[in-house]
């Protein structure tokens, strides 16, 4: 698949953008295994505040796992190992955040990581990750809102999840 891998970005620009998060990144060998992993290799993987990723692993991949750490609670967040979990509303918080964070690293961008997501098989009810983005994402973008994620006009706020009670 024709996807934007982590060696073609370079991780120092993944990893100042996750830094501001509190999230270490962890560069494993090619070919090992990666530690954490929900999916499988190359996908990336969580271990408490550390992101695992190869070479290989595909930026989406990087920015997905990164953002469900930013968007659990923090009682999750102490526990994190491998599984993230979350609810449905979540996982589209997670998905709206890494395309905004995409525009925060050198070499992918919004229309990249939309069409990474559709060549990796993400799936959404409008039939691209686009048209979902664009029409039909009122309630992730009013998750992220509400736990202090983003601010109006999609503005990320560069925090973790803010617990207010919800």
């Amino acid at each position: 698949m024709d996807v934007l891998r982590c060696d073609e970005i370079g991780h120092e620009h993944l990893s100042a953008l996750l830094a501001r998060y509190g999230l270490d990144i962890t560069l494993v060998a090619d070919g090992a295994n990666i530690p954490g992993t929900f999916w499988k290799e190359p996908e990336a993987g969580l271990i408490g505040n550390s992101l695992y990723i190869r070479s290989d692993t595909p930026v989406h991949s990087a920015l997905h796992e990164s953002c469900h750490y930013i968007c659990m609670d923090a009682g999750r967040r102490a526990a994190l190992h491998t599984d993230a979990g979350g609810t449905a509303v979540e996982e589209n918080g997670v998905c709206y955040l890494q395309i905004l964070l995409s525009d925060h690293i050198a070499g992918m961008g919004r229309p990249r990581m939309l069409r990474d997501m559709d060549e990796w098989g993400y799936s959404f009810r409008l039939g691209s990750a686009r048209a979902w983005f664009e029409q039909d994402a009122e309630d992730a973008q009013a998750w992220l809102m509400q736990h202090g994620l983003i601010e109006n006009g999609d503005r990320v706020t560069f925090q973790l999840r803010q617990d207010h009670g919800f």
